[in-house]
């Protein structure tokens, strides 16, 4: 886990008190210095019945603590994790981009071989631009192929789109190391951590989510949003380089 560590490294060393934690049917928020996001990826495979640790005292952990988190083997404990680190990286705003990530691989992606890691709504667009799309996905419906293609598909891909919700299974860097040197790779989706030290292991793009009215998008989140209907945040990219 050398990737997720090196960003743990990074991130601010004066404790950082957590205000609250959430964890929604969709999506997980907790709110620190400000809020951060993650997706609530539980599945018919994960052991429901694993406790969190300190459940009900989270709010009085430091962020960094609960950051700490995403190593964890304990699914739902690395979704707090993840939505812990988010908000303590503090990506430069100067070199933000309001662009959606859908945007930049359709651009990119164009007559070219294209592997998308997560079943994203705007697949079924790509596959009538691309020379191929395959998209591979833990729970794989319709044309979807499973996660064991990951192998097959990513080193004959041009473009490769990874979802943030690998750092929290903690497949992230396997499927890094699997894209070709000359491959365009993108992290997309609001569990995206905006770290320029991804930049260093070959990714081009970094899409992720700012909370930016905290009390709307808990609102929305609480009450089972779906990420179209999340309000309060805003979705942005950040180039290598830019």
């Amino acid at each position: 886990m050398q990737l997720l560590e090196s960003i743990l490294a990074a991130l601010p060393k004066d404790p950082v008190p957590v205000r609250k934690v959430i964890i929604g049917v969709h999506w997980t928020v907790v709110c620190s210095t400000g809020c951060g996001l993650a997706s609530t990826m539980l599945s018919s495979r994960h052991p429901h019945y694993v406790p969190i640790q300190d459940a009900g005292e989270l709010h009085h952990r430091t962020a960094q603590d609960l950051a700490e988190w995403i190593l964890s083997d304990n699914l739902l404990e690395a979704i707090i994790g993840m939505a812990a680190l988010n908000p303590l990286i503090n990506p430069d705003e100067t070199k933000i981009v309001q662009v959606n990530a859908a945007e930049i691989i359709g651009r990119e992606g164009l007559n070219k071989d294209v592997v998308i890691i997560g079943h994203f709504p705007f697949v079924e667009n790509l596959k009538n631009t691309t020379r191929n799309c395959w998209v591979i996905e833990k729970n794989p419906f319709g044309e979807d192929f499973p996660e064991d293609y990951a192998q097959e598909f990513v080193p004959k891909a041009d473009v490769v789109a990874i979802t943030g919700t690998a750092f929290i299974n903690h497949s992230i860097e396997n499927l890094l190391s699997l894209c070709r040197k000359d491959a365009l790779v993108l992290i997309l989706g609001p569990s995206t951590p905006l770290a320029p030290i991804l930049f260093d292991y070959g990714v081009n793009y970094l899409s992720g989510a700012l909370v930016e009215d905290t009390q709307v998008a808990i609102d929305t989140i609480t009450q089972g949003a779906i990420l179209p209907q999340v309000k309060g945040i805003r979705l942005v990219s950040i180039k290598n380089g830019y």
